[in-house]
């Protein structure tokens, strides 16, 4: 890919962390394509040069194959996927309704699948690579995460699975598991002092990450130097998922 502008398709990039990563992106010379539910959310990436946006509800397996295909037809290739679509839902499993554990599974889980199922196909005769998101309550046990660690669960089989189908394609799928990242998804949780201090104990580097330090990895991930990575969680939760914090005074 020297001598060719790198393609990127990113769904969920008007969050945080997709505003990062596409912003990363761009002025490392990509050629991105960003999707939301969002329009409004989407206007500030609009503006940058060699970004192009959609509005794209993820949840719709059929939506997900027809951007792509349009990325494919505007750009003549597809080098990078990302799925950053997801919810947050903190509830014991006796209080989350039906509606809401199907609302959690669609939006994280078959946002994920969606893509992967599209864009695989795509990067056949070039390869490529795909990043799905998880989270550290996916890997441990953390009280009231039971739809959402189901369902980043189900993430890192998907992308293991697929890691090893899409091999001889050499279609790389890795997943970045993060643990609580500032960002607006989370935003009206950390603004209650007590609960970020307390997340903040949680994490062995005595912080929450910053959306920055998760599309770093993604980037990370994508780039064709890394070429031999496949199959991999890269955890970037500051230790929550593997440490167990030492005490601070």
């Amino acid at each position: 890919m020297a001598d060719v502008q790198p393609v990127g398709f990113i769904i969920g990039g008007s969050g945080g962390i997709g505003t990062a990563l596409t912003r990363l992106l761009a002025a490392s010379g990509w050629q991105v394509h960003v999707a939301a539910r969002n329009e409004a959310g989407l206007a500030p990436l609009a503006e940058l040069a060699n970004v192009t946006t959609y509005v794209l509800d993820a949840r719709d397996v059929a939506a997900v194959a027809d951007v792509c295909g349009q990325v494919v037809a505007a750009s003549g290739r597809l080098d990078a996927a990302v799925n950053l679509a997801g919810s947050l839902l903190l509830k014991p499993a006796h209080r989350t309704s039906v509606d809401e554990w199907d609302d959690t599974i669609a939006t994280n889980l078959t946002t994920a699948f969606a893509l992967v199922r599209a864009a695989a196909p795509l990067m056949r005769s070039t390869g490529g690579s795909i990043v799905l998101m998880a989270s550290a309550a996916a890997s441990i046990g953390l009280n009231n995460h039971e739809a959402i660690g189901a369902a980043k669960a189900g993430v890192i089989g998907l992308a293991r699975s697929a890691a090893a189908s899409y091999a001889n394609w050499n279609v790389r799928v890795n997943v970045v598991s993060p643990g609580m990242t500032e960002t607006p998804l989370t935003a009206s949780l950390l603004a209650n002092d007590g609960a970020r201090q307390a997340s903040e104990k949680l994490h062995a580097l005595g912080r929450v990450g910053t959306a920055t330090d998760v599309a770093s990895a993604i980037a990370w991930l994508i780039e064709p130097s890394n070429a031999f990575v496949t199959g991999q969680v890269i955890g970037v939760d500051g230790g929550l998922a593997s440490l167990v914090p030492r005490p601070r005074g």
